[in-house]
């Protein structure tokens, strides 16, 4: 995750100052410690992370109960960092100051239960910290209590739940990943990306049938969605062609399911080119299982086609046709 360096995030925090509150400083203290973030801010909307870090460590010398403070400050040494010179330690050093900032601004603003510009200030600063600990490799072993500690924070938002997932699959603890994309199906059973994500998850760990059963799923909350069904058809036509361990029966009944689906997401939108395209390609498959001649011909001639519609429905969308399929409903590739 790329270190934040727009100007949005700095203001956002400026406006709210007003509303801040002033334990563990005085009066004057509060004042002077507004007026170095402020220049805080303006030094890091221009980029100059050096100077940033410099004002919002007098920021917060001056008034520790600023959270947003040690979020930018944590945010310039990460800004300041160059993955290049890795290894040095003046440059490794910035790494870890962005650690302690971040660390120090989610307790901060975590504590202020009320505030929920603070609340959500506090999630993104952890997501930063999870990214020091993964993207940047500082220490990848921390990044799974960091993301633990978003998923309490907010239960309802998958891709943490995602993120956790993909961290323990990469160190192969694959019965956890599971676990916590299970537990994102849970927390949200009707968001289609869970569904997804699981799916992607079994075909990764080559596990045909919990693939299937995941997409089958998210077909069944989008009945009206052809992509829902089309999205299915390239595993049972991948499934048919690479999978050794099949007998032709077996091939012939996954060929005869992808077309299942494949003819669902055409009857919900009959230009469709991506499942136009899979039945074409399911029939070629089947024309191989097949010992009669005549049979195997009539199912290549439907096959050829198909290839030439899906070619037809191209060139019209390339010509600005209208009526023709929208871009966005363009093929997947096959699994694989």
């Amino acid at each position: 995750m790329r270190a934040f360096s727009g100007v949005s995030l700095a203001i956002a925090a400026v406006l709210v100052l007003g509303s801040l509150g002033t334990a563990g400083c005085t009066r004057l203290a509060e004042i002077q410690a507004n007026r170095t973030f402020n220049a805080g801010n303006t030094a890091y909307n221009a980029q100059d992370y050096q100077l940033a870090a410099e004002l919002y460590e007098e920021t917060v010398a001056k008034n520790p109960d600023l959270g947003y403070a040690y979020f930018f400050l944590g945010n310039s040494y990460d800004n300041m960092y160059r993955p290049a010179r890795k290894g040095e330690p003046e440059n490794d050093q910035l790494l870890v100051k962005a650690e302690q900032n971040y660390m120090m601004a989610a307790d901060v603003l975590l504590a202020q239960e009320d505030d929920e510009r603070a609340l959500e200030y506090a999630k993104l600063t952890l997501d930063y910290l999870r990214a020091l600990y993964t993207d940047k490799a500082m220490e990848p072993g921390k990044a799974e209590e960091v993301v633990q500690r978003m998923i309490r924070l907010d239960p309802s938002e998958i891709t943490y739940y995602f993120t956790l997932a993909r961290i323990y699959e990469d160190a192969a603890v694959y019965d956890e990943a599971e676990y916590i994309l299970q537990a994102a199906r849970d927390a949200r059973p009707t968001d289609p990306d869970v569904y997804i994500t699981l799916a992607g998850f079994y075909n990764r760990m080559g596990d045909f049938d919990k693939t299937i059963e995941a997409l089958e799923q998210r077909a069944e909350r989008e009945p009206d969605n052809p992509e829902a069904f089309q999205t299915i058809a390239p595993y049972y036509w991948d499934n048919a062609q690479q999978n050794p361990m099949l007998s032709n029966e077996e091939k012939m009944q996954n060929v005869e399911r992808g077309l299942e689906a494949v003819e669902k997401a055409l009857s919900l939108r009959p230009e469709y080119i991506d499942a136009i395209v899979y039945k074409g390609l399911l029939l070629r498959t089947q024309a191989l299982l097949e010992t009669d001649p005549e049979v195997q011909q009539n199912l290549v001639k439907e096959a050829e086609g198909l290839s030439e519609r899906a070619e037809s429905l191209r060139k019209r969308r390339a010509s600005g046709d209208a009526s023709a399929e929208p871009a966005e409903m363009e093929a997947e590739p096959a699994p694989g």
